[in-house]
């Protein structure tokens, strides 16, 4: 196994902007601290933060930092083999393959190698290529904690994922489905093939068919895209409902969080911000559910750290199903 000395290279950034501001950098490997581990990242997945990063948008990403970005590498999703480990870590040695968001450790999971705290990290399923367990950490924890902890989904209840074809949603349905609980997948017309085969019971064209306007009410709503109004979004909850927010803009998320007092008071129905929380139980809940086949994580493409600005090009045209995957190296599984 390789020295944990020399070069490496990364996918780096220095101001705020598309995918045409990244560019592939020579630079030091980093050192291991007492705590941490050195991994050669062998994959790393695109999610929705990296791109909000990139951009600095929404404005709260720049706060302390108005023109220079705080990582100059992003990518907290990674997967890979540990090449040394520091002087106090207990869980991990010399060769293990491990996976986990290292979004609480300074991000840098765009590069050849990473040092990461040993709590963000968690061995992977002896099966699983390198790729498949990078698409993991950040977007199935997520859809997790938004249906199991935040929504209290049960069995025969009746979910709405709206944003159901990126990673999040073809987690969350899988998720959903293995609980027992009837779902209805939301995106466009492009992803709604894959929402059925993942296993979706309902799937709407968002350009054709208006879920908040049909009739239909759920137990629990998942939005990863958060681009309607909690005025809309309400009418489809049932009284004892949840809607659940991951992502959206800044003022649909204000807006929700301003009117939740008043529709709990008056029609009993939860609105509830999902801030995001990297969890190593969380993440061990993924592993055996993989591990037995329950659930498959998707993959639409793969790119090379040296095509990592395409990765993120097409990341943001919205367009992927499921998720964006970076190689660093082609020939390992």
């Amino acid at each position: 196994m390789e020295a944990a000395t020399g070069k490496m290279m990364a996918l780096v950034y220095d101001t705020y902007g598309m995918s045409d501001v990244l560019y592939v950098e020579e630079m030091e490997i980093p050192q291991a601290r007492d705590h941490e581990i050195l991994i050669r990242v062998y994959a790393a997945s695109v999610n929705s933060w990296d791109w909000d990063l990139l951009r600095g948008k929404p404005f709260a990403n720049r706060i302390g930092r108005p023109y220079k970005p705080r990582y100059r590498i992003l990518g907290a999703d990674v997967a890979g083999q540990v090449i040394s480990v520091g002087a106090a870590v207990s869980k991990f040695q010399q060769g293990d393959r491990v996976f986990g968001d290292i979004s609480g450790c300074g991000w840098g999971g765009f590069a050849e190698y990473v040092c990461a705290h040993e709590d963000a990290l968690t061995l992977m399923p002896e099966d699983l290529e390198f790729e498949q367990a990078a698409a993991i950490p950040q977007a199935a924890v997520l859809a997790l904690q938004g249906l199991r902890d935040q929504g209290k989904l049960a069995k025969d209840h009746h979910v709405l994922i709206n944003g159901a074809g990126g990673g999040v949603g073809t987690f969350g349905i899988q998720y959903a489905k293995w609980l027992g609980a009837e779902v209805t997948g939301v995106d466009s017309m492009e992803k709604l093939d894959l929402l059925s085969r993942l296993g979706a019971d309902h799937v709407l064209d968002y350009t054709r068919s208006d879920f908040t306007g049909n009739g239909q009410q759920y137990d629990v709503i998942l939005d990863v895209i958060g681009n309607r109004s909690i005025f809309d979004i309400k009418k489809a909850l049932r009284p004892g409902g949840t809607y659940v927010i991951i992502g959206g803009t800044t003022f649909r998320i204000l807006e929700a969080l301003a009117a939740s007092p008043w529709i709990g008071w008056l029609e009993k129905k939860k609105v509830k911000l999902l801030i995001h929380k990297p969890n190593h139980d969380d993440q061990l809940v993924w592993k055996s559910l993989v591990e037995t086949g329950r659930i498959t994580p998707v993959i639409d493409r793969k790119y090379s750290l040296q095509e990592g600005a395409q990765a993120l090009r097409y990341f943001g045209e919205g367009r992927m199903l499921g998720k964006v995957i970076i190689t660093m190296k082609s020939d390992v599984h």
